[in-house]
Formats: C-alpha cells, sequence, structure tokens
C-alpha cells in the first residue's frame, strides 16, 4: 500500500510565508506528477500547483508568482513554499500523487490533509 502523508500547516499573518511538505511511503515504483490542492469551507477543492516528473510546474493564476511547487524524487516528497499569503489562502491543503506500485499498478492518492489560516 502507499500513503501520503503531509506535515507544516498552521495559522499565520497576512503577508507571511508557509512551507507545507508531503512524504509518499510505501510499495512505490515510481511518481509520476504530484501536486497540492485545497479546499475552503463551503467550496469545492481546487488544484494550486502540480510538478511532473520532468520537473516542470504549473499554477492557476490565483497563485501564480507566490506559490513554489518542488519535489525529491530521491525521498519521494513534495513541497509546496507559499509566500505573501492572503486571507483566501485559507484551506485544508492536499498532497496528491499519481503513482505506480512495485506491483505496476497505477493510480492516484490523496493525503489527509493540513490546515492552513491566513488571518491577523
Amino acid at each position: 500500500q502507499v500513503q501520503l502523508v503531509e506535515s507544516g500547516g498552521g495559522l499565520v499573518q497576512p503577508g507571511e510565508s508557509l512551507r507545507l511538505s508531503c512524504a509518499a511511503s510505501g510499495s512505490i515504483f515510481s511518481i509520476n506528477s504530484m501536486a497540492w490542492y485545497r479546499q475552503a469551507p463551503g467550496k469545492q477543492r481546487e488544484w494550486v500547483a502540480i510538478i511532473i516528473s520532468d520537473g516542470s510546474t504549473n499554477y492557476p493564476d490565483s497563485v501564480r508568482g507566490r506559490f513554489t511547487i518542488s519535489r525529491d524524487n530521491a525521498k519521494n516528497t513534495v513541497s509546496l513554499q507559499m509566500n505573501s499569503l492572503k486571507p483566501e489562502d485559507t484551506a485544508v491543503y492536499y498532497c496528491n500523487a499519481d503513482i505506480v506500485q512495485v506491483s505496476r499498478s497505477r493510480r492516484t492518492y490523496w493525503g489527509q490533509g493540513t490546515q492552513v489560516t491566513v488571518s491577523s
């Protein structure tokens, strides 16, 4: 089996920074894309950053220039550096990964989520 475990959430003031991390563990053969999503109260889950195996990244306009996603392929980890945080960034943040297991089966996994609150 495979698990994704996030860490790094918390309460910060507007304009401050926060770094989220996610570690994948288990019977992993390879990881294709890794991404971060978020879900604010009463809203649908939305994508905030993606990085694929070759290191290329993409972001929606709402976070581009403020958020940076990175990954360590050797450690099966992905991080999200969030700068210039705004109150509208408040949400539960989820790690997502497209994983091929040792058995060669492939599926998408989700972490349990970590709360990010931006408030003065």
